[in-house]
Parts: structure tokens; C-alpha cells; sequence
């Protein structure tokens, strides 16, 4: 396997795309704005530039860029061996985006949905291929993270899972398996706690930094639950829960208000400058 599809180039689509090239694999980044697509193309080539200082251990690091064809039109996912996703945590743009890629690509390429809550069934059902598609749940930053979450769904075969893990392999990486559920096993916790350290924040038990500061200094944990919630976007972190909530109708999962108020404010965290912290270097 060496070709690789990419689409959605934000944060985990351009991270993926680094770590893709500087293994070997050429990459097709698809995004429906170019804009993104140039923001993407900057950061591959300053990582190429920089991956040393950044600790990038790939041992082809040096010709990344031009491994990389970036385009707005999927057509050019034609000829993909494998395709991650990585689009918006939205279902209704995931439901319209995948029959469309049933339809350019090749009947054997598989497809690895990297979401952090969407069930994987519910996915693949759009495609004429169930048992080629797959959950492959990347950690930002994608070239620092070695382990994925890989999800079986309903149909999924154990070739494609297989498959998935030769990729992963081929790139430093390991994939630890999961069955099929809304949230998996990192985000049906993970959303949970942040949830909860938001409530925490809006009921007045304690501020960000209180909070945060009791599970790194306590329970030494890298970052806090709210420092965690500005990394990936409180954006993502609404439409995480309110998947949840959604599949599994129980109201441990209801999005605490404050979230709810700060995503319409547009402090989605560090891409945009301020969430539950401020950050001098948002893009």
C-alpha cells in the first residue's frame, strides 16, 4: 500500500498527512476549501522543514511535500488504496459525503471513518462496501501519538481490520480494536469528564485552572479535562456530546449550558484563541 486518501484538511487531516509522508506513502488531501487546503500545504511544508526540532522521527521526511497532491474535487480520490476521513463530527455532512466516495472510489478501497463518536455501522451503511470501512480514531497531534483506536463495525471484515493495522504499522503506530459504539471507549469517558469539569466551572465549585490543576498535579495527568477540551474544540467537544446524548437518549450525556454558550460565542478554544484558557499563538 502506498496511496493514501485524506479528506478534511484541518488539524487531524494535515497531522495524519504528515505522518503518512514522512513514512513513504503518497497522499491525496482532498478539502472542499481551498483555503484549508493552503493552510495544510504551509504546515506539511514547515514540518518538513522543522519536523527534527518538532520530533518527527520519519525516515523519508525529507521528500514529503511532494508526495502530497492536494485538490478540491474527490474525483481525484480515484485511485486510493485506503482512505481515512476526517471531516466536521457532524452526521448530517458525513451522511451526505459518503455515498460520494462509494462512487469514486475503487470497490476494494477501504475506508477508516476518524471520528470520535459516530457509530461505525451507522457510517458504513452509507457505502456499498460495509465490510471495508472501519473506525480509526487518531490522537492529535497525529505524528506524536502511537496508539489509534480502531472500532469493528457490524460488517466489517477481519481483512479490512488487517489492513487497517498493516497502515498503522507502516507509520510507528499500534491499533487497539474495539467493538462498535457511540463514543467507543476513549470518548464515552472522555466526554463524560469534560462535561462534568464544565459544570464544575459554571456551578462555581471551582475555576479552569482550579480544576485542571487537580488532575495534573494529583493524578499526573499531562493535560487537565478543560486544557484537553481547548486542544481538540469545544466545537467538537459539543457535537461529540450531543452524539451521545442523541444514541444513547440518557441524561448523563446532556451538554452542560456553558458549553452550549461558549461554542455560540465562538471560543472554540485554541484554533480560535480563547476557550476555557487564552492561547497568544492561535492561528
Amino acid at each position: 500500500m502506498t496511496r493514501v486518501g485524506v479528506v478534511g484538511a484541518g488539524v487531524m487531516g494535515t497531522g495524519l498527512t504528515q505522518n503518512l509522508t514522512e513514512h513513504g506513502h503518497e497522499v491525496v488531501l482532498t478539502d472542499r476549501s481551498k483555503e484549508a487546503l493552503d493552510r495544510a500545504r504551509a504546515e506539511i511544508e514547515r514540518y518538513e522543514r522543522f519536523g527534527a526540532l518538532l520530533g518527527a522521527t520519519g525516515p523519508q521526511r525529507e521528500d514529503m511535500t511532494r508526495r502530497v497532491t492536494y485538490s478540491t474535487d474527490l474525483a481525484e480520490l480515484g485511485e486510493v488504496e485506503f482512505l481515512v476521513e476526517n471531516i466536521t463530527e457532524n452526521w448530517e455532512l458525513k451522511r451526505e459525503l459518503y455515498p460520494r466516495l462509494d462512487a469514486v472510489c475503487r470497490p476494494e478501497t477501504v475506508f477508516a471513518v476518524n471520528t470520535s463518536a459516530i457509530p461505525i455501522t451507522k457510517v458504513a451503511a452509507r457505502t456499498g462496501r460495509p465490510d471495508r470501512v472501519l473506525g480509526m480514531h487518531f490522537m492529535n497531534p497525529v505524528p506524536m501519538k502511537a496508539t489509534v483506536e480502531v472500532i469493528k463495525g457490524w460488517h466489517t471484515s477481519q481483512q479490512t481490520i488487517d489492513t487497517a493495522q498493516s497502515l498503522l504499522a507502516s507509520v510507528g503506530k499500534s491499533g487497539v480494536l474495539v467493538n462498535d459504539s457511540p463514543g467507543f471507549v476513549s470518548n464515552r469517558v472522555l466526554m463524560l469528564t469534560i462535561n462534568e469539569a464544565v459544570f464544575l466551572v459554571a456551578d462555581g465549585v471551582a475555576t479552569a485552572e482550579q480544576v485542571d490543576r487537580i488532575f495534573t498535579e494529583c493524578f499526573g495527568h499531562t493535560m487537565g479535562p478543560l486544557a484537553t477540551a481547548d486542544l481538540i474544540g469545544l466545537d467538537t467537544i459539543l457535537y461529540s456530546i450531543d452524539v451521545l446524548y442523541e444514541n444513547f437518549q440518557d441524561s448523563k450525556y446532556r451538554p452542560c449550558p456553558l458549553l452550549q454558550r461558549m461554542v455560540d460565542a465562538g471560543l472554540h478554544g485554541r484554533k480560535s484563541g480563547e476557550g476555557f484558557f487564552r492561547y497568544a499563538d492561535a492561528a
